[in-house]
């Protein structure tokens, strides 16, 4: 073997052991994926639409489509309410996830439930999470509006003095721009449809992106790869 065909092999082997460290640095520096995780009801469950139209997965695509490394955990259940949630916090606490964006009350609105107790199973939600060390972002709801003034504007103003308390984000209605239209919602008027899906994620979108870059920063974990 001559000097030089054993050179050129040795260097090959340094180069390639090089970049299988950088590799495996760079895998390191980058950190697992950020579990955002939904805590809802139907909305969040995806009635009447394929699990690959729930607003979470839909949510998800978006995200990696701006190359950002999320996973985003779907903890739906139809039908639930505020106090249901709060009885499924610790098992949903088993996926370990970094951020939990609570999205219920819509059902106890839909039964004419005392505001007051709402607020109260929201309140101790957010505390059990944060107690967790989990990060908290708090989605809104509108009350329905028959059941008169008083009762709306109680219901409403539960999820601005939640968030005030808790120093926690507030997106103020999960149903911006879709809401009581009937060409974005399905035949009960309430769920949204595909296209009516796509309009909340992508008013969404802004609000979750904001929010996980001040998270990315507070953890000093990067936003996207």
């Amino acid at each position: 073997m001559s000097l030089n065909t054993g050179y050129g092999r040795f260097a090959a082997a340094v180069n390639s052991l090089l970049i299988a460290i950088l590799c495996v640095a760079a895998a390191h520096a980058q950190g697992p994926p950020i579990k955002l995780a939904f805590l809802g009801d139907s909305l969040t469950a995806g009635y009447g639409v394929s699990p690959a139209q729930a607003i979470p997965a839909r949510l998800e695509a978006a995200l990696r489509a701006q190359g950002r490394d999320v996973t985003v955990i779907n903890h739906g259940v139809s039908g639930d309410t505020a106090a249901g949630g709060l009885a499924r916090v610790d098992w949903m606490l088993a996926d370990k996830p970094d951020i939990v964006l609570v999205e219920l009350g819509a059902n106890d609105s839909l039964r004419g439930s005392d505001p007051a107790q709402a607020e109260r199973n929201l309140d101790e939600i957010i505390t059990k999470l944060k107690a967790a060390n989990v990060t908290v972002w708090l989605a809104g709801m509108l009350a329905p509006r028959n059941f008169g003034p008083e009762y709306a504007a109680s219901f409403d103003g539960m999820y601005k003095r939640l968030a005030d308390k808790h120093g926690v984000p507030l997106y103020p209605f999960f149903l911006d721009g879709v809401a009581q239209d009937p060409a974005l919602n399905q035949g009960d008027g309430i769920h949204p449809n595909p296209k009516g899906v796509d309009i909340v994620v992508a008013r969404l979108l802004p609000f979750v992106t904001k929010n996980l870059d001040d998270y990315a920063a507070s953890v000093r974990r990067p936003a996207r790869p």
